[in-house]
């Protein structure tokens, strides 16, 4: 595991007046005693013990920093993957302990490098998840499966019931919060919309993700949480940076190097960088409200858009060539007819059904008021995603 991955800027940290929504207005806390410099740096959650008094803070604000508070205890699943690994940094940067959900000892002996407490087990394993989240005091389950057809009952065990046995522990042993990462995908396409948390999606979901993940978000989650489960589910949309290695990535970078020239004419998602997808959850932990959800997608771009300003980075003058609808759906009907008979060719087909003009796009505007959800712009974090993207490529090949 590179050091890199862990390199992450500084989260958001307490400020004066984040100190007087809890205290006095000058730093000090509910026992009336000054914060130290370094008590100041750790920004945690409504709840903490106080350093001072040893007693419960009772402040109820949400937007409570307690910078006199000691660090939290956090339970991460999906620490080993691209946005939990993000996550699980900023949580150290801020001083906080973290216990991380493991597959096996290789992964526990990397991570505990960083001094992140490994759990080894499965999230299918609910027994071994229990001792995992004992004496946590918040949990972040960012975990998820890639859904290709020779996972799918991977991806249906990892995504439905791994959720549900985090979400019934985190009740069982009364932990103060848990923050959930969803998708904008449980909206499937939107129609060029741009829609926010209360759209709710009726039709056919045009992709195998989609599908598993809205039975997660609204067959696991939302249900419990209106019997009060302290959870906040956080949506985002096409996350981008160093370290990404999703099937994005690879249209980038075969676009980059010159092995792709075409791409869809209207296939649009909402792009936000994975440092502030990251620090949202931080966000969510701190300021969100239980029972409710939040988007945070960034802006909305099409994927041509975003090719287009990656090759001019490079030098690239041309545009990738659009494909209008019509010119991709005899592939799409086509793949999606033979993988009736042939499943191994469903993946395919679902991502001949997204280029069609597929559209993902959410208001990220409660994000932004509630949480302080401030996503860089493309022009912001595109460079150095780019700049990854191709590093990674060519030291491959060396």
């Amino acid at each position: 595991m590179s050091d890199e991955r862990w390199a992450t800027p500084r989260g958001r940290r307490a400020r004066g007046e984040d100190a007087g929504l809890a205290g006095d207005g000058r730093g000090r806390g509910p026992c009336g005693r000054r914060a130290t410099g370094g008590e100041r740096r750790k920004a945690l959650v409504p709840g903490a013990w106080c350093l001072v008094s040893g007693a419960r803070c009772l402040v109820s604000g949400a937007r409570c920093l307690a910078p006199y508070h000691r660090p939290v205890h956090y339970f991460v699943t999906g620490a080993t993957g691209f946005l939990g690994g993000y996550v699980t940094a900023e949580l150290l940067d801020g001083g906080h302990m973290v216990t991380a959900l493991v597959a096996d000892r290789d992964q526990a002996r990397d991570i505990a490098e960083y001094g992140v407490r490994p759990h080894i087990g499965t999230l299918s394993e609910k027994e071994a998840l229990r001792r995992g989240l004992r004496h946590v005091d918040g949990v972040f389950h960012v975990a998820g499966h890639r859904i290709g057809f020779a996972e799918r009952k991977t991806a249906e065990a990892v995504n439905v019931t791994g959720t549900r046995n985090v979400l019934e522990l985190v009740r069982e042993h009364g932990i103060h919060r848990v923050v959930v990462t969803s998708t904008l995908g449980v909206f499937s396409d939107t129609g060029g919309e741009v829609v926010d948390e209360n759209h709710r999606f009726t039709g056919d979901h045009i992709t195998a993700y989609d599908r598993i993940k809205a039975r997660v978000h609204y067959e696991v989650a939302l249900p419990m949480m209106e019997k009060g489960l302290p959870a906040v589910l956080l949506m985002p949309g096409a996350i981008y940076g160093p370290r990404d290695t999703s099937l994005m990535a690879d249209v980038l970078t075969r676009y980059l190097l010159g092995r792709a020239r075409f791409v869809s004419a209207g296939t649009a998602y909402c792009w936000a960088h994975v440092e502030d997808v990251a620090r949202a959850h931080l966000q969510a932990m701190q300021f969100g409200r239980s029972g409710e959800s939040y988007i945070v997608g960034g802006e909305p771009h099409t994927v041509r858009e975003v090719l287009t300003r990656a090759g001019r980075l490079v030098g690239r003058r041309l545009p990738p060539i659009p494909l209008p609808p019509w010119a991709v759906w005899p592939a799409a009907a086509a793949t999606r007819a033979v993988s009736a008979v042939v499943p191994p060719l469903r993946p395919t087909a679902d991502r001949l059904r997204v280029a069609m003009g597929a559209t993902y796009l959410g208001s990220d505007a409660k994000a932004r008021a509630e949480l302080g959800f401030t996503p860089r712009t493309l022009d912001e974090g595109l460079p150095g995603a780019v700049e990854w993207l191709l590093r990674d490529r060519f030291e491959a090949v060396d």
